[in-house]
């Protein structure tokens, strides 16, 4: 005879096993309420805490970056404007090798719920998509007939050292279109630049942070606004165990230091600066409060 007192305890053990397999499912999500927990790509951040201050509303999707079944960096994406707002990764010590026979993935929990939580590569046929996929992020289409636009990668393969880690880089989640002499000038430079510094001075963990700020621009296919176009890129390191005996021209870009630089054919050079002048900079362009911070204490270990 099955009693109210049963029934009671059938319905809690339900609900436990509900909580589990939510605490299960979101462990491996793709999509993420937050960055806490090491399963959501907590490692991916200095303290394990995202620049604060974004006014994020319920539109921007907060996206552990995973690659067979590994976390691999986390990213602030935008599902109206087809972009990613931020990418920020660990940098590992490479030789700058740029890896391009990778397939470029997809995120399927931006279309579904019920999608896979790992990146997965676009299917050969466009028609094997279903239509709300194209409503939540960009497709390869619409990079096809856009010469002077180079996919630019917020988290570049050159600062990952293991091929799986290159390989989850080239998710359109976290590439944003540059125009061409940009991608190839400035932007790669500074991005070579960075590496070689963190390379040779940086001596324990370095976090990167790169976004983008933008002005109403679109790629357009079929007559729709399809991907925005950053105005501006800007990017920002966190190393707090470094070289003490670095010359003193570089020593003063430690711990911490930023740059950022104008998406265009002309007067795109970037310019390096602080991490406070860079949030200074961006304040004005982006949707942020008063307290927009970059890093966690500003990159200042807790005594």
């Amino acid at each position: 005879m099955v009693t109210v007192k049963h029934l009671s305890i059938y319905s809690s053990l339900s609900l436990v096993v509900l909580l589990i397999l939510g605490c299960v499912r979101e462990s491996q999500a793709g999509v993420v309420e937050d960055f806490n927990h090491v399963e959501r790509c907590k490692d991916s951040l200095y303290m394990g805490t995202p620049p604060r201050g974004y006014l994020l509303g319920n539109s921007l999707k907060k996206l552990c970056q995973r690659y067979e079944d590994k976390p691999r960096f986390v990213t602030l994406y935008d599902p109206h404007k087809h972009i990613p707002v931020y990418s920020a990764y660990t940098f590992k010590k490479s030789d700058g090798e740029k890896r391009v026979d990778f397939p470029w993935m997809f995120e399927p929990q931006l279309a579904s719920e019920k999608g896979s939580s790992n990146m997965e590569p676009f299917p050969q046929s466009s028609s094997h998509m279903h239509m709300n996929f194209e409503d939540s992020q960009a497709v390869l289409e619409d990079y096809a007939d856009v010469v002077q636009y180079e996919r630019g990668h917020l988290n570049p393969d050159e600062h990952q050292a293991d091929p799986l880690d290159k390989a989850s880089t080239y998710t359109l989640t976290n590439v944003v279109p540059q125009i061409r002499e940009f991608n190839i000038g400035p932007w790669a430079e500074h991005e070579d630049l960075i590496r070689k510094r963190l390379n040779n001075y940086c001596r324990g963990k370095a976090y990167v942070i790169t976004g983008v700020t933008t002005s109403g621009n679109m790629i357009r296919r079929d007559n729709l606004d399809r991907v925005a176009i950053p105005e501006y890129m800007w990017s920002a390191y966190c190393c707090t165990d470094y070289d003490q005996n670095a010359p003193y021209f570089l020593r003063y870009k430690f711990p911490a230091f930023g740059a950022y630089g104008l998406n265009d054919r002309v007067n795109n050079h970037l310019v390096e600066v602080p991490v406070k002048n860079l949030e200074k900079f961006l304040r004005g362009r982006m949707d942020v409060d008063k307290n927009f911070q970059i890093f966690y204490n500003d990159c200042v270990p807790d005594s």
